[in-house]
């Protein structure tokens, strides 16, 4: 919750998001059928259709869920596009299929992967796809690596695109990417776990174009937007897929024969049976700031992103990983100590610079200052990806952190 941890991509900690939480432990109910939480399954409805009209579908038309994180929703993405093209693996299985392939950014969220392993389809039929210098996904690369696939005998059966990468927050081309999975008839999902939240700025919403083409999409409340934890939306474009795709007919809790209407029962399209409360905090959060008070709050951490920015790019001790001005929050540099600046650029000098980013972060949390997130990526040493989604992070919270990131790397 403190302005000066910079660490994840959830930071942060809104007063109503709070009291909104306590109230539904309070409540301790399930979010399986209407007559248990009648009116948590109406907020559920209202607040996803409201999130599907920004998305840009029709009147919100589609289909929904709160899941347990991103993770979890583009698990349910890749669930739903196999299902959409093969019915019959829910009854019989992965061997009753084709070899399917899914496509991804070398940038993209570890999850995708992961989903692939949980559902039988194996990492090994994740394809990734490469990005520019940018961090972006090379759509001609896509469609390359597609009919390669092809010609295998290979099925592809789902393109994940990202909305705002982990560590460069990049935007993949998603116009681009929609063209091509139209020509080939393929699923296109979009993680907008870290991005999804600026559709909410008419400033930055842009980085989306393209987003109302895909067939699914990620968006995670509790990143950009603030929410506590855990609130993660799959929003799927067909109406009645997740339902046929997942739903077993419990007799116990699913009766036909009920006196309200049915469809208010969530349960059945969802994988899990108990299933937390996750949609009160963002529907009492949304009243209470309104989509300009949220459109406000992103637009403020962008700004600061882009002050960041401004002050190190050529400031001494400085390097930045990737040209440009930042697309999300995320600003990805090197601190230089002095004892490296006039060194050339050779083997000797990477593998100290690869050091100087673990020591500073191992002194940030020995001091208890502030923390900032590093990694290596490709041929890249470790470097700071700094990520600013705290609505009480200010301009001094920034200067802040170059003063102390040169105070603790001064000696390395």
């Amino acid at each position: 919750g403190h302005p000066r941890y910079f660490n994840q991509l959830s930071t942060g900690l809104d007063m109503v998001g709070l009291a909104a939480d306590w109230l539904t432990s309070t409540a301790n109910t399930n979010m399986f059928t209407y007559e248990i939480a009648p009116v948590f399954v109406l907020l559920e409805y209202v607040t996803l259709r409201k999130m599907r009209e920004m998305v840009g579908w029709p009147g919100g038309c589609g289909d929904g869920i709160f899941s347990p994180g991103g993770a979890i929703s583009n698990m349910y993405a890749m669930l739903i596009a196999r299902f959409k093209m093969f019915p019959e693996v829910k009854e019989k299985g992965m061997a009753a299929i084709p070899r399917l392939v899914a496509f991804t950014s070398e940038h993209s969220h570890f999850s995708v992967k992961k989903g692939a392993a949980a559902l039988g389809i194996g990492t090994d039929s994740v394809i990734l796809i490469r990005c520019d210098e940018r961090g972006k996904m090379i759509p001609s690369d896509l469609e390359r690596r597609i009919l390669e696939a092809k010609q295998k005998g290979f099925v592809p059966f789902l393109v994940s695109a990202t909305a705002g990468t982990t560590v460069y927050g990049a935007f993949d081309p998603l116009i681009a990417i929609a063209d091509i999975c139209k020509k080939y008839k393929i699923w296109m999902h979009v993680d907008g776990a870290w991005g999804g939240g600026l559709l909410m700025s008419r400033k930055h919403k842009w980085k989306l174009n393209g987003v109302e083409r895909a067939n699914s999409v990620t968006w995670n409340p509790h990143k950009m937007m603030g929410v506590p934890l855990q609130c993660s939306a799959l929003l799927v474009r067909e109406e009645g897929l997740m339902q046929s795709c997942n739903q077993m007919h419990a007799s116990y809790l699913f009766q036909q024969d009920k006196h309200y209407d049915l469809s208010y029962d969530t349960g059945d399209k969802a994988l899990q049976c108990g299933r937390h409360v996750d949609v009160f905090k963002l529907w009492l959060m949304w009243r209470a700031k309104g989509t300009t008070g949220f459109e406000a709050q992103i637009d403020k951490c962008l700004e600061l992103a882009e002050y960041l920015y401004n002050k190190i790019k050529n400031r001494e001790g400085y390097e930045m990983v990737f040209d440009g001005k930042p697309q999300h929050t995320n600003v990805c540099f090197w601190y230089i100590p002095p004892s490296l600046r006039s060194m050339e650029d050779n083997e000797e000098r990477m593998s100290r610079l690869m050091k100087v980013a673990p020591v500073i972060k191992a002194r940030m949390m020995e001091y208890g200052t502030t923390m900032v997130s590093y990694q290596p990526l490709g041929d890249k040493v470790n470097f700071f990806r700094m990520v600013i989604s705290n609505p009480a992070a200010t301009h001094q919270d920034i200067d802040f952190l170059i003063d102390e990131i040169e105070r603790l790397g001064q000696d390395l």
